[in-house]
């Protein structure tokens, strides 16, 4: 599971389901300079374990207490932390300028049987969304062909009207790389700490080799086959780096096949003109071949393999935040 990728209702569950008891709260709102945002969850246990975050930390103890009290009372809370208010200063909120809402809900309230389904969907990779009507706590799970598809594919909670949040659970993202050169290594190790799951793939051991790459996934198969037996969908960016046009193009063409939202192919202006010649020749339509990003990365002047490899993430980042 990527680093970045909370298991923030696994974890809940897991500890309703031990005995401990559990709470979860959810921010539902923000404004000003919030740390943390919409949709960012904080698991507490009846034991006062907690597990992620709903405002880096200054807030956090406070929300504590009411979930300890949401556990007793089995009763969800909605809470309101402005910056006018003493009891914000009180828990820290002047500090970062944010005010923010958040719902605390004991897990038994919850319906547990709702929640093994959201955690059955995110080990499953299918898109889900849990709303909650916080006037009468109201609750179902929905699939993106239920509505809210704006939402999941801009990876946004909020509420959808004056009393109907909606928190927006998609799979974790993943980023298949497709070459294991030099700007591999410092792409794969910034791909971890952006919360992608990296996959890489290069059919030639010497280059894919656990020693070059230790601890991650590698495939020797060709590309078009690794990346159709690994899954591309739209939570997936992909990458080709190895300027071997045996070894991109059946990548290249197998990701435009998909719905990857990203694809990136290293290479110049002249080096891109012949990539498209060829997949003109391959049958592939002007419309198609212009979801590529090609030269690869943001345009910052980059030279080094590290330089490289920021633009490339920067660029992937812009896509998936602005489309």
């Amino acid at each position: 599971m990527a680093l970045g990728f909370d298991d923030i209702p696994e974890t809940a569950l897991a500890w309703h389901r031990d005995g401990r008891g559990a709470a979860l709260a959810t921010v539902v709102q923000t404004w000003g300079s919030a740390p943390r945002g919409v949709g960012s969850q904080l698991a507490i246990s009846g034991k006062g374990e907690i597990s992620g975050s709903v405002s880096g930390g200054c807030v956090e103890g406070a929300v504590v207490v009411e979930a300890v009290e949401a556990l007793d009372t089995g009763k969800p809370v909605l809470l309101d932390y402005g910056v006018t208010d003493d009891e914000a200063f009180a828990v820290g909120l002047a500090c970062g300028g944010e005010n923010k809402e958040m719902v605390v809900d004991n897990v038994a309230g919850i319906h547990v049987e709702m929640l093994t389904a959201l955690k059955q969907a995110r080990a499953n990779r299918e898109a889900l969304a849990y709303t909650v009507n916080t006037k009468t706590w109201e609750r179902q799970l929905m699939s993106p062909d239920d509505g809210f598809q704006a939402r999941f594919r801009s990876d946004k909670s909020g509420f959808e009207d004056d009393q109907t949040f909606v928190a927006i659970h998609n799979p974790p993202l993943r980023m298949a790389v497709v070459g294991a050169v030099h700007i591999a290594q410092p792409l794969i190790a910034m791909a971890r700490l952006a919360g992608y799951d990296p996959f890489l793939v290069d059919p030639r051991e010497a280059f894919g080799s656990a020693e070059r790459f230790p601890g991650e996934t590698i495939s020797h198969d060709w590309p078009d086959e690794a990346l159709t037996d690994w899954g591309l969908d739209a939570r997936t960016a992909v990458v080709t780096l190895t300027h071997d046009p045996k070894i991109d193009d059946p990548a290249t063409q197998t990701a435009l096949a998909s719905d990857c939202f990203y694809l990136g192919c290293l290479g110049s202006p002249r080096t891109h003109g012949k990539r498209v010649a060829r997949l003109t020749e391959a049958g592939l339509t002007e419309s198609q071949i212009a979801r590529i990003h090609a030269p690869v990365g943001l345009d910052i002047g980059s030279k080094t393999p590290a330089e490289i490899a920021i633009a490339v993430m920067a660029q992937i980042t812009q896509v998936l935040r602005q489309g």
